[in-house]
């Protein structure tokens, strides 16, 4: 199993040196992989080609871009020249996106999610294998009258789903190298998601799909002011559908009530039932919320874990 971590520089200074500075400490720390979210800021595949270029130590993801406001033809071209850039260390994750920030954000309607991932993976399965594609879906269509292929980026992306939900496990099962789960505790992932999706992989005859689980965790002495705190950031997450069952599965009531928060023993005890519950990576978020110093402690840990 592999340790990783999602990042998100915050404050005044640049944000794409602020980044590659964190990525850089949290290689020094020992951790092996570094992940960028995609919001309407930053682009998370030159974030990743960029810190993937300036720290060499890391494999650098993208987790998640929508499918939503997307074509397979441009994102292909994203990751195909984030892979290039960083010989081979970059991984593609995709999500469904909201309803909430489809239809606000791009003005179009979320319709037929699970359609639309499963014909978007298809076409740019194509793509980023081959350089090409002649895809003609309900909901997309994408052939290549020029050439799509990145000198630099043979042999492909790996392509990654944050699935939670039976239908989308399934399809990235059937379709993707793995999954991207978010506030699914161990309990969730051995008992539903894991299955789900490596059932799907089985029957449709591909290996054994990559479970990378993020966790929101942190390790620190203030573990009650840290999860108020934490209480407030993630209550974001408890109006979609997809987390609040996922957190139910979990046996939780509140997206806090996953989190992994507590001192190195506590945090290293979590992180081991994350593996035995089918992780094959963990990935880190949150880590920032209680400071430097429990950063730093938090990553000193991840790291020792990751050997």
């Amino acid at each position: 199993m592999t340790v990783g971590v999602a990042l998100q520089a915050s404050g005044p200074d640049n944000q794409i040196d602020a980044t590659v500075r964190l990525a850089a400490e949290a290689a020094a720390s020992g951790l092996r992989s570094a992940w960028f979210g995609q919001t309407f800021g930053a682009d998370s595949p030159q974030l990743a080609a960029i810190v993937g270029r300036e720290v060499p130590d890391l494999q650098v993801g993208t987790s998640a871009i929508p499918v939503f406001g997307r074509h397979p033809l441009l994102v292909s071209s994203q990751a195909q020249t984030a892979q290039a850039a960083t010989h081979g260390r970059y991984h593609l994750g995709l999500a469904l996106g909201t309803k909430l920030l489809t239809e606000a954000g791009f003005g179009i309607p979320y319709e037929r999610p699970i359609a639309r991932l499963r014909e978007f993976l298809t076409a740019l399965r194509q793509l980023t294998e081959t350089g090409s594609a002649d895809f003609h879906g309900e909901l997309l269509t994408a052939t290549t009258p020029l050439s799509a292929r990145v000198p630099g980026a043979e042999g492909g992306v790996p392509l990654l789903v944050a699935a939670m939900g039976p239908q989308a496990l399934r399809a990235s099962g059937e379709l993707a190298d793995g999954i991207l789960p978010y506030l699914a505790g161990p309990r969730a992932l051995s008992e539903h998601i894991v299955p789900a999706v490596t059932a799907a992989a089985e029957a449709a005859g591909r290996p054994a799909p990559r479970i990378v689980a993020l966790v929101y965790g942190v390790v620190t002495d203030d573990a009650d002011v840290v999860r108020a705190r934490a209480t407030e950031q993630l209550a974001f997450y408890e109006q979609f559908p997809s987390y609040a069952r996922a957190i139910e599965l979990s046996g939780g009531k509140r997206a806090t009530d996953v989190a992994v928060i507590g001192d190195e023993r506590t945090v290293a005890d979590e992180v081991r039932r994350y593996r035995d519950a089918g992780a094959t990576e963990v990935v880190f978020s949150g880590t920032d919320i209680a400071g430097d110093t429990d950063r730093r402690r938090t990553w000193d840990l991840l790291g020792e874990l990751a050997e």
